[in-house]
């Protein structure tokens, strides 16, 4: 009789998996997973299937920390203007905060991403649509929200293509200017 799986070990090993993901990237061999949890490699099989499995469940942790911690940078907070929120938001996005989660969904973005997670690109199209709704909303113009999608996950794409922070944070800036005008 084999052992039965023990889901609080597996989530040790996805949590320690997507500590390592975020930090240097998706490997593309399971001895970097496996020196990270401290686990052998065939005990990740044994936990996850294959090593698509596990990539896949380290995509989705991170895409899980990722949209918390974005849905909370871009939640209305009624002591601030909402500009001053998307600016901060920003920054977190596209600084040290948000730096791991480009690195490791850049190749998602694309249609190479679709077998590790099909419909991501789709998701990842919309999640954040009903907190920019309701901080647009604040401003009296939440049919916007789309736009500030469009524009943050396309300047998040520049940045991450080119590395040019200080072009991508300027047009950031003029598009803020923009909407406070509007």
């Amino acid at each position: 009789m084999g052992r039965h799986r023990q889901p609080e070990i597996r989530e040790r090993l996805v949590d320690a998996c997507t500590d390592h993901a975020l930090e240097h990237g998706l490997p593309d061999r399971l001895g970097p997973f496996a020196t990270a949890t401290g686990a052998s490699s065939r005990m990740l099989i044994y936990h996850f299937g294959t090593r698509d499995e596990l990539i896949r469940a380290v995509l989705e942790r991170a895409r899980q920390r990722q949209v918390e911690a974005f849905t909370a940078l871009l939640r209305v907070r009624p002591e601030e203007p909402y500009p001053v929120t998307l600016r901060r938001a920003w920054s977190a996005m596209s600084g040290p905060q948000g730096r791991p989660y480009l690195r490791i969904f850049s190749r998602l973005h694309d249609t190479a991403g679709e077998p590790h997670w099909p419909g991501f690109r789709r998701m990842a199209t919309t999640d954040w649509l009903a907190p920019l709704e309701d901080g647009m909303r604040s401003l009296g113009r939440p049919e916007l929200a789309t736009v500030v999608l469009a524009v943050i996950r396309g300047l998040l794409m520049d940045l991450d293509a080119t590395g040019d922070a200080e072009r991508t944070d300027r047009a950031f800036g003029d598009f803020l200017a923009t909407i406070e005008g509007a």
